[in-house]
């Protein structure tokens, strides 16, 4: 018989997997909140910088603004937890504040289905509010659910990560895909839709969880007034006791708090309001020197001043413990720096630099690689919905009901995403285009490998009337499109992002219309179908960023394995190889987007083996962060090292947005490989030093392994 808990006895008789029935209610609201965050963050670069005319039109914003936006949206992120955490222990409860961040991240979904700038920002807003709320709470409800049982614990967050990359996964997956083929309104209201059912099974279930996660109160609360005691085994088999000192803070504290808080949201707001209403939130100058570094700085100081400070208050062994928790924060924000670059410029390049559109077997080849990488993790999480409901239906049968139809909208969606792809047709299709010669810098007329000479077409309308010295002729493109067409059969096509699209006449009339708002015209050309070509499927770009979740559940258990071995290295080692594996993957892109031109498409694989080599760099670098902070930091203090933890991660997301936002701009004065260089000599470097620091580190922990 199980052992029982206070705040369930019976928590334990609806096992899934051997585990709790809650666990996974808790496994799939995280699902379909993962689902919906990833899913809109996949799409939301792209949108803001696509052309603001055209088949499926954004704002056209430069990289560099929508980076700026970004940032600051990926900064607080990971402050708000810090504050949702603090009100959910103390005021509303785990629960209520799971539901209340969930309800804010359905509206800021549906508010970003309008697209207007004020509903996205808007909706942005709540989605970074909501998130702070339910993020610090789930694994709040999940760490009070097995209080009693720590044994069980390491498996279950196992679990719960699965989910956590489970609904990543089909998130970019589904929400990617409708985003770029049907609209971008499209993707961000199914993320949306999927959140607010995530929400409902929820809180249906509420009858499994008992008291698990309810408003706290002072009796159910354990009495911290007792100072804590650290005692730490010597290399010389003595013992040293300390009782910790009582730290509380002062006034001067609080200030310094306020101070450094009030510069930090300056700076995380100061480029969107320098973006969307033309001013910033510093001065342009101060004493003659540029206002927002001077502001930075100060900021800085005063932070550092006040961290300092109050660890020299604590006793020795704390002290050292804490020193070891900010020199690996210091070290995280390298490694998110270039990790996020997943969200932002790795997102631009599989769109604009990557060849995503694959012919013949290669497609076929795909479209079953395809069709095996969305069933199988399908399959297996609707196996365990059915295990879910088998213990549930009776205790929770609504929420079992909600489950079940958004597993049916899953299905449908990735059926109705896989059909699309092997039911496309390829056509051989001419059009009039000029023809130019492609010359080099010494003004001869280029030739391929194999000594034919180059040549650059520009597509024109039918009824285009050459100039003198062009020269105008009938040239061949293959074209994908879902209908079946016959040779012979006369087309309107429209090119963009480099690709021709077959369009209807509606299409044609919107973008004739659209154009003219901008006193333009677009570029139309009728074509006549040659012939019909082999099977061709363009992947999406969101595709790429599902390869982070698939390798993470292909390699978690290999890597946890070696963890548990001989092999398993110390924490400074870990996090600093790490570092300089996940370096690697941005150095295969440097080498391999060495030399190519603006128009110029690099294979897949590159982007693939990047992907993997970045995945296996977060698998070694992920056992050392939060898992550390609890390690070495005693309960009264852990509160302050999550926020320095979580600070740490917002400051790597922000300067990783920013510095994403600055691919075209390097890409142009220098190129295209020089900005993934940073990347790799960056976090090398990085992982050099920690590595270099594992003694003094080990000194430091006090025998905390």
């Amino acid at each position: 018989m199980e052992k029982s808990t206070g705040a369930n006895p019976n928590f334990f008789d609806t096992k899934v997997l051997g585990h709790p029935s809650g666990l996974f209610v808790l496994f799939f609201t995280e699902m379909w909140e993962r689902f919906s965050f990833y899913g809109m963050r996949v799409l939301l670069i792209q949108f803001l910088t696509m052309s603001v005319i055209g088949l499926n039109p954004g704002w056209q914003m430069s990289i560099v603004d929508a980076g700026s936006i970004f940032a600051t949206y990926a900064m607080l992120l990971y402050i708000t937890p810090i504050f949702g955490g603090i009100i959910a222990d103390k005021y509303i409860g785990y629960r209520w504040a799971v539901l209340i961040g969930s309800l804010l991240m359905t509206l800021g979904h549906a508010s970003m289905t309008f697209e207007s700038p004020f509903y996205m920002y808007l909706g942005l807003a709540l989605l970074v509010a909501g998130t702070g709320f339910f993020k610090p709470n789930m694994t709040s409800i999940l760490s009070e659910m097995y209080k009693s049982f720590p044994e069980k614990k390491d498996g279950a967050y196992t679990i719960f990560y699965m989910g956590v990359n489970t609904g990543a996964f089909f998130g970019m997956m589904l929400c990617g895909y409708i985003g770029e083929r049907i609209g971008w309104h499209y993707g961000f209201g199914l993320a949306g839709i999927f959140m607010l059912l995530g929400t409902l099974q929820f809180w249906l279930a509420k009858p499994i969880f008992g008291n698990i996660g309810k408003i706290p109160n002072k009796e159910n609360k354990e009495d911290q007034s007792e100072p804590e005691t650290t005692i730490v085994k010597n290399s010389d088999g003595t013992t040293t006791v300390e009782v910790e000192k009582s730290n509380p803070f002062t006034k001067k504290d609080y200030i310094l708090i306020v101070l450094s808080t009030v510069i930090g949201f300056l700076y995380a707001f100061d480029d969107p309001f320098r973006v969307i209403g033309g001013f910033g939130l510093f001065p342009d100058t101060i004493f003659g020197l540029d206002g927002k570094t001077v502001g930075i700085v100060f900021g800085l100081i005063i932070f550092l001043y006040l961290v300092i400070s109050r660890i020299t208050r604590y006793t020795r062994i704390v002290r050292d413990r804490m020193i070891a928790v900010i020199i690996f924060a210091f070290f995280t924000i390298f490694f998110w720096m270039s990790f996020e670059q997943g969200a932002t410029s790795l997102v631009i390049f599989a769109r604009d630099n990557t060849q995503r559109i694959l012919t013949g077997t290669m497609a076929t080849t795909f479209n079953i690689f395809n069709l095996l990488l969305t069933v199988v993790p399908l399959l297996i999480v609707s196996y365990v919905l059915i295990l879910l409901a088998k213990q549930t239906y009776k205790k929770a049968f609504m929420s079992n009901v909600i489950l079940a139809i958004t597993f049916l909208g899953v299905w449908g969606a990735a059926v109705w995403m896989l059909n699309r792809d092997f039911s496309s047709h390829s056509y051989e299709i001419a059009y009039r285009a000029i023809q130019t010669k492609v010359m080099d810098e010494s003004g001869k007329h280029q030739v391929n490998e194999h000594g034919d000479l180059l040549y650059n077409y520009v597509p024109v309308s039918k009824n285009y009337i050459a100039t003198p010295g062009q020269t105008i002729v009938d040239h061949n493109a293959i074209v994908a499109d879902q209908n079946v067409l016959t040779k012979g059969t006369s087309v309107i096509m429209y090119e963009e992002l480099g690709k021709f699209h077959i369009i209807d006449q509606k299409q044609e009339n919107k973008l004739i219309q659209d154009y003219k708002e901008f006193d333009r015209e677009p570029e139309i050309v009728q074509g006549i179908v040659q012939d019909t070509k082999d099977n061709q499927v363009e992947i999406t770009a969101s595709w790429f960023s599902i390869l982070n979740s698939f390798f993470i559940i292909a390699f978690a258990s290999l890597v946890s394995k070696l963890w548990d071995s001989k092999y398993n290295p110390p924490a400074a080692v870990k996090y600093g190889l790490g570092l300089i594996i996940m370096a690697a993957g941005f150095g295969i892109l440097a080498y391999g987007s060495h030399g190519i031109g603006q128009d110029t498409k690099l294979s897949m694989l590159w982007l693939v083996f990047a992907y993997l080599l970045h995945t296996l760099g977060e698998l070694f670098s992920s056992p050392v962060g939060l898992s550390y902070v609890s390690k070495l930091v005693p309960a009264r203090m852990i509160a302050l090292m999550f926020g320095m933890w979580y600070l740490a991660i917002a400051i790597g997301n922000n300067l990783a947005a920013k510095l994403g936002g600055q691919i075209e701009v390097i890409t142009q004065q220098y190129s295209l490989s020089t900005f993934f260089l940073i990347f790799t000599i960056v976090p090398i470097v990085a992982g050099i030093l920690v590595i270099a620091l594992n003694p003094v580190l080990k000194k430091l922990m006090h025998g905390v392994k």
